[in-house]
């Protein structure tokens, strides 16, 4: 079996409400020195075989084409 991993971000220009009330609650519960949040998605992908190059290209185009909103967000696939 191949596990890949998805890490989907929002990119940096783009405005991060969750990950901003994330950051505003922080030092309520007595963290302090946070100077950022970002939140993202992550999905674990299971498939058959042993990992291969085009089992990478598979997941990446699985990213490019349901994970992801590309016009929005940046992703990164890699083997778990």
């Amino acid at each position: 079996m191949a596990r890949y991993v998805v890490d989907v971000m929002p990119k940096p220009e783009i405005l991060d409400p969750q990950g901003k009330a994330v950051l505003g609650a922080l030092p309520r519960l007595g963290f302090a020195g946070v100077r950022d949040v970002r939140q993202g998605k992550r999905f674990e992908v299971d498939l058959e075989g042993e990992p291969s190059d085009a089992l990478l290209a598979e997941v990446r185009e699985m990213a490019e084409k349901l994970l992801s909103n590309p016009v929005i967000e940046d992703f990164e696939v890699h083997v778990q």
